[in-house]
């Protein structure tokens, strides 16, 4: 039975998309207020994301599964300019130096969780996280480039396709896919309802960061207003 899954993700997870743009850290993301301390942090927990997904979906995939098999684009993957862009920031010995926040632990749990319970519920995560990246990543790119004074490659490589050519030809196959998936409409409701869980997972990792990115603000704001008094002072 064929299902528009492709379309009904987008139109049900419309809501939970505008959430996770409005959150503290998203929204001081995109006005190019961008902590490094903070971000690294970020680009840490989705190493820990997507080491789960991929290894996950990888499993699957090589087992033949007919639902997760096909999503499986190997030129998706993230986890390893996740580790480039990790090495860059933590050093060579960044693997020893990671650990994935409360949230970001409660969001790999969860994709274990559905990848042996019912690994077709994968399919949310996998068009919330992979689907959201490629759209959006060279904006959030440029972004990252400009407000920690990064210059080519370094510290963005997560947001680089360099195995896809052409974006949109892509998320055209990948919408076709989806399409073709040998799905009903109740296992297409829980994957909904799954991707709207995976928005939230995102950001529940945003909100904790946003602590982080608050002090760090408060930090420089402090620092302003100490050396503008100094300068001011008639003492």
């Amino acid at each position: 039975m064929s299902v528009a899954l492709a379309s009904q993700l987008r139109e049900g997870t419309k809501k939970s998309h505008t959430m996770a743009e409005n959150t503290g850290f998203v929204t001081c993301f995109l006005k190019g207020v961008v902590d490094k301390s903070s971000y690294r942090k970020l680009i840490a927990d989705l190493y820990f994301v997507y080491s789960a997904m991929e290894d996950e979906i990888g499993k699957l995939r090589e087992n033949g599964h007919p639902v997760i098999g096909p999503i499986g684009y190997p030129e998706l993957n993230r986890r390893e300019t996740l580790e480039k862009d990790l090495s860059y920031y933590f050093g060579e010995d960044w693997l020893n130096q990671v650990t994935p926040t409360r949230s970001a632990k409660a969001y790999v749990a969860r994709i274990h969780e559905v990848a042996q319970d019912f690994p077709e519920l994968l399919v949310g995560h996998h068009y919330t996280r992979y689907i959201g990246d490629l759209s959006g990543g060279q904006i959030l790119k440029n972004i990252a480039q400009k407000a920690m004074n990064l210059n080519g490659h370094d510290g963005v490589r997560f947001y680089e396709f360099d195995l896809i050519k052409d974006q949109k030809e892509f998320k055209l196959d990948y919408s076709q896919t989806l399409d073709s998936l040998p799905l009903d409409q109740a296992t297409v409701d829980l994957i909904i309802e799954e991707a709207n869980q995976a928005f939230k997972f995102n950001m529940d990792m945003f909100k904790e960061l946003e602590g982080n990115l608050i002090a760090a603000i408060g930090k420089v704001l402090f620092g302003f207003l100490t050396r503008n008094k100094r300068v001011g002072s008639t003492e």
